[in-house]
């Protein structure tokens, strides 16, 4: 990973350009659209919100991939 660690304040957009791997991890939580025009914009707190997902488990699976 580049830089500090993923926030659920982080677009996730941002997410997958500082490392195109989390989009497996993205997608193996149940995020499949994370090529979707609103994934450049919208927060991870708030795409995990729409997909009915928990962020705090999402935010480690990202952090432990990369760590």
């Amino acid at each position: 990973m580049n830089g500090s660690a993923y926030t659920g304040d982080m677009l996730v957009g941002e997410i997958i350009r500082r490392d195109p791997r989390n989009i497996a991890i993205l997608e193996s939580a149940g995020m499949g659209c994370v090529g979707c025009p609103a994934s450049q914009s919208e927060s991870l707190d708030d795409a995990c919100m729409v997909h009915g997902m928990n962020a705090a488990e999402v935010l480690d699976m990202l952090n432990g991939s990369n760590a």
